[in-house]
């Protein structure tokens, strides 16, 4: 990047850093929200569509079923990888609409699924969409709203899409529990529905200001930044916006796999990908794979259907604790924020959930699902995300996030495929409980490693601090 574009660009991030409200378009909004409704839907909704009320009607047994389950969370690693990658190379715009549609096709594939192996290919495609999407999504979010309250903006949109994992189960367990012959389709229909309406949505969105800036595509990149000042003053009352403040830094055409030459950016990238690993590792059996469990523990084997809902119900404490999260995301940094929902949401949360059913105190369970749902699921992730995307520079956004969130998944698909075994071998309580100690020790690692990114211009964080 020359001088005089680089000089234009480092403006145009000023200007869009310093106003002083969120400007996205509602539609917008909406799209973004959408596909984190549809992925955080499909993630746990799967694991009530192939629970002990329903499972008998698809087709599969136990062990089919687990593999499908995996099958989605192995495709989330190329759809990650390759399209965040063409995210920093073509576009977040474009790739944002391939995720919709792969997500669109793969549900509706599910739902018309008829014997093993369309559930494992179609659970592949929905893995590569939802992959990318939860890349995509979050670069969007974070390269598009003011530096000024990031957290709380991009809170706003998750909130919106984590109802999918809130609203989400509460609606499928009723679904699949009213007529589990047929409820189980209607559950991945839901998520093609859903696809297809953020596609056409999706159509109607810019290309970020970085990425537009980066591309050299300043007057449009301008226009976009015009527009949202505009809307700024017209939604303050403001007459005048504050004076930006250009970040001085170095940057040059480069591809986004560079970023790994750079020790600083190494290091964070590596290390925040071990601590989503570890997160996936011990996050994913008990989104998709509680339930199955549940289905071989004695003392709940009369009570089955009661179990889905409670579990189903408690997924709403999920949306509470993202809206909950909106008080502290701002004032506390987020590695030690994310290191309290891995040690109090995920291990003393899964344990009391794993106490609970295997005493048969239904009580205790679903305390144990509120706990886990409410600090662990509805705060880990977004912090996550946010840890993801804004430790990395602009050029390298999509590629280093994916390579975080697309490897990391082999941690959930990993431990999908074995956690039964293990249990069957070793007992539910040291398994469930040891799968989530390592995310704890990576989130101590985590505070010590990254810096303080409240208020701050991603600029500030990476290119002017870290170089290219």
């Amino acid at each position: 990047m020359d001088d005089a574009r680089k000089k234009v660009a480092s403006i145009l991030t000023a200007r869009l850093d310093r106003l002083p409200v969120m400007v996205l378009p509602i539609s917008i909004v909406l799209a973004l929200a959408f596909g984190y409704f549809i992925a955080l839907y499909d993630v746990i909704d799967v694991g009530i569509a192939f629970s002990s009320t329903s499972l008998k009607y698809t087709g599969l047994t136990s062990s089919e079923a687990s593999t499908v389950v995996s099958m989605g969370l192995f495709g989330y690693i190329p759809g990650a990888l390759l399209l965040g990658y063409l995210g920093d190379k073509v576009g977040r715009k474009p790739m944002l609409m391939v995720t919709a549609l792969l997500t669109a096709v793969g549900s509706l594939g599910n739902a018309l699924a008829v014997n093993y192996p369309m559930f494992v290919l179609f659970r592949f495609i929905t893995g590569m969409g939802i992959g990318g999407d939860l890349i995509l999504v979050p670069t969007y979010i974070v390269e598009m709203v003011p530096a000024k309250n990031r957290a709380k903006y991009f809170n706003l949109v998750y909130i919106a899409g984590w109802a999918g994992l809130g609203l989400g189960p509460f609606m499928a367990s009723y679904i699949d529990v009213a007529d589990p012959s047929i409820g189980w389709r209607v559950i991945f229909g839901v998520g093609a529905t859903l696809a297809l309406i953020t596609l056409a949505i999706r159509g109607h969105a810019s290309e970020t200001v970085r990425m537009l800036a980066l591309q050299g595509k300043t007057q449009e990149a301008e226009k976009v930044v015009s527009d949202m000042e505009k809307k700024a003053m017209e939604k303050t009352g403001m007459k005048e916006l504050p004076a930006p403040i250009p970040i001085e830094y170095q940057e040059k055409k480069v591809d986004p796999f560079y970023i790994f030459k750079n020790p600083k950016y190494r290091t964070r990238v590596i290390l925040i990908m071990l601590a989503v690993f570890f997160f996936y590792f011990g996050e994913y059996p008990y989104l998709t794979e509680f339930l199955l469990w549940t289905s071989t523990v004695p003392s709940l084997s009369s009570v089955s259907n009661s179990v889905t809902l409670l579990y189903g119900d408690a997924g709403v404490a999920t949306f509470l604790g993202a809206i909950v999260l909106r008080a502290v995301v701002e004032k506390v940094r987020r590695p030690i924020l994310v290191t309290l929902s891995y040690a109090i949401g995920m291990l003393l949360g899964v344990a009391v959930s794993v106490l609970g059913a295997t005493s048969g105190d239904l009580t205790v369970m679903t305390l144990g699902f509120v706990l886990t749902n409410l600090i662990g699921v509805g705060w880990s992730n977004q912090l996550n995300y946010l840890n993801g995307t804004e430790n990395v520079p602009t050029y390298a956004r999509g590629t280093a996030f994916a390579f975080i969130d697309g490897f990391a998944h082999l941690g959930a698909a990993i431990s999908t495929a074995i956690i039964l075994g293990l249990i069957s071998s070793v007992g539910a309580l040291p398994i469930w409980v040891g799968f989530q100690v390592p995310m704890v020790i990576l989130g101590v690692i985590l505070i010590i490693i990254l810096p303080n990114t409240i208020g701050k211009s991603l600029e500030e964080i990476n290119e002017a601090k870290s170089g290219i």
